[in-house]
């Protein structure tokens, strides 16, 4: 006999979201058992159901009680029911951590690190189950930590090459073609011949610019000669200058000290805010304030822009950002703005955590 089987495609299908947090799902097949709770309940209530009967047939078959049948019947009921209520709540207490271990696991997204367990004791096999979950939790943030840290230190290893090749060999290159214009200019007799040379050199100065400013996105030299906030200072300035928002500035004079890491991590979302502001917000002022709170670092970026949709989607900036707060355990958070326009994106840096 040959034996088939059959994919009923017509079911529906839940979809969930990986551990990795990528936004890649995949298919969770539809749930077509019994839960466990309901099993051991089940079969409490037939062992308790048959121990009376055989209790009465074994230990009284023929006793004549002084009470009729109605009365029989409904005290064994209310008797039956008492046990079977106290079964399903013992069972509750036992099944639940089990069924709140299911719940997390549905939902645990790694790009939001901290999700655990409560209470997980190992007083009992969910208890032992939770505290490995746990630590399993632990293992892969740890890991996504460490890759990431890997991913964004290569990133900047070739930007800062990208940026010294520019700065060096093309900025120097267009400084020669600058020279060579003037040389040229200076011995052209035409007046015509004159603007068109003049007409090329400012061009060729509009691409040197364009070179600069595109070396000092890639890899900031204010940030390494002169630290965190004369590098911010600068941000706002060329980023007012160049998108033609009002950007403002409030950050503290007195900031504890950071390590090149934390600095950096702090910069780019700055940059990356800021960027989102000018792209996507149709704002036409930004604010920007750095200050320390007790043992935290607090960054904000606000906008007057028109906010955040309802149903958006995180693109890769937004994603980026987290990778790099997680890198060094801060939060980041993008919230609607109290005034009701425009949206904070709030980056909160805890200063006792050393990665």
């Amino acid at each position: 006999m040959l034996l088939s089987a059959t994919t009923d495609v017509s079911a529906p299908q839940r979809w969930v979201k990986s551990l990795g947090g990528t936004g890649t799902s995949v298919p969770a097949p539809r749930r077509r058992y019994v839960t466990l709770f309901q099993r051991v309940a089940g079969v409490n209530a037939l062992l308790v159901i048959a121990t009376v009967a055989v209790t009465i047939v074994v230990l009284a078959p023929d006793k004549v009680s002084s009470l009729d049948v109605n009365e029989e019947l409904g005290v064994l009921a209310a008797a039956l029911a008492l046990v079977a209520a106290l079964n399903l709540y013992l069972l509750r207490r036992v099944v639940g951590p089990l069924q709140s271990l299911t719940e997390l696991a549905r939902r645990v997204d790694l790009t939001h690190p901290g999700q655990r367990m409560p209470d997980a004791q190992p007083t009992s096999e969910a208890g032992e189950l939770a505290m490995t979950f746990n630590q399993m939790l632990d293992r892969l943030e740890a890991e996504r930590r460490d890759a990431t840290g890997r991913v964004l230190a290569g990133q900047e290893a070739e930007r800062l090459r990208i940026a010294q090749e520019l700065h060096d060999q093309v900025g120097q290159e267009l400084t020669g073609v600058l020279l060579g214009l003037s040389r040229v200019q200076a011995h052209t007799v035409g007046d015509d011949a004159r603007a068109d040379v003049g007409e090329v050199q400012e061009a060729v100065r509009a691409s040197l610019e364009d070179v600069r400013r595109i070396a000092i996105e890639l890899r900031p030299e204010a940030l390494d000669d002169l630290g965190l906030v004369s590098a911010l200072a600068v941000l706002c300035e060329r980023f007012g200058a160049r998108s033609g928002l009002d950007v403002t500035q409030h950050i503290a004079e007195q900031l504890p000290e950071l390590d090149p890491e934390t600095e950096l991590v702090v910069y780019r979302v700055a940059q990356e805010a800021l960027t989102n502001v000018a792209r996507h917000a149709d704002a036409v002022r930004a604010e920007l304030r750095l200050r320390s709170r007790d043992d935290r670092l607090e960054l904000t970026v606000t906008d007057n822009g028109r906010g955040l949709a309802g149903n958006a989607v995180p693109g890769s900036g937004i994603r980026g950002m987290r990778e790099r707060a997680s890198l060094i355990g801060a939060t980041l958070a993008i919230e609607h703005a109290p005034s009701g326009a425009g949206c904070v994106v709030r980056l909160d840096v805890p200063l006792e955590v050393t990665w």
